[in-house]
């Protein structure tokens, strides 16, 4: 009796650090998500692994993904499946090059964390619109973070490792308090208007004056 061959859903798979390895994102996790897919959906699931060498930000240098793509181009795989959509691109611009590309195709692009299948138009246009929002918060969270070291900066906090401390420095911070314990706070006015930086390349204050005497 012949038993028509099961379609394949190549299930794509992409660890960046060992951390990830480690986390809900690793390499065991993806793998979980991508079988229990391919079983509901009756296909017969073929891992594409990528090697964290080719983990570029841009697909087009992901080997293992370009072979994948070029093996549902031609028919031999049905769907390709992301357990999240991080793991296929972080850019808009590659995730729209890619879900055109499965129009063309006539394959399926499935995409976990979104729960959406592109083979279906309201799937296909619900992908477009996260990958955009997406690409927009990761923006975002960009610009925050150089707001906040841009205020670290007029602060006059030293960005990067701190500095040591100059021994003589110290040592004139604990004989002074030693002598006055009651003027924390003339000290570190004393060495803010001397242009003295602190450990950490800024200014000085009572509690930075107390945090060395108390090592002492």
């Amino acid at each position: 009796m012949f038993v028509p061959m099961k379609p394949i859903l190549l299930g794509y798979i992409r660890v960046s650090t060992e951390m990830q390895t480690h986390s809900g994102a690793g390499l065991e996790a993806q793998k979980l998500f991508l079988q229990a897919e391919a079983d509901r959906r009756g296909m017969e699931l073929e891992i594409v692994q990528e090697s964290e060498a080719m983990s570029g930000k841009s697909y087009t240098k992901r080997v293992a993904l370009l072979e994948a793509m070029q093996r549902l181009d031609s028919g031999k795989a049905q769907g390709l499946a992301v357990a999240k959509l991080d793991r296929l691109s972080r850019s808009v611009a590659d995730f729209l090059s890619i879900l055109e590309r499965s129009r063309r195709g006539k394959w399926s692009l499935v995409i976990g964390d979104l729960s959406l299948d592109t083979s279906t138009p309201i799937g296909e246009a619900m992908a477009t619109i996260a990958a955009t929002f997406a690409q927009l918060e990761r923006k975002r969270i960009g610009e925050r973070t150089k707001e906040a070291l841009a205020i670290k900066k007029a602060e006059g906090v030293q960005l990067g490792r701190p500095r040591l401390l100059d021994n003589k420095i110290r040592l004139e911070i604990i004989q002074k308090a030693a002598l006055w314990p009651n003027t924390l706070h003339s000290i570190a006015r004393e060495l803010n208007a001397a242009g003295v930086l602190s450990a950490t390349g800024g200014k000085w204050y009572p509690s930075t004056i107390s945090k060395i005497v108390k090592a002492a």
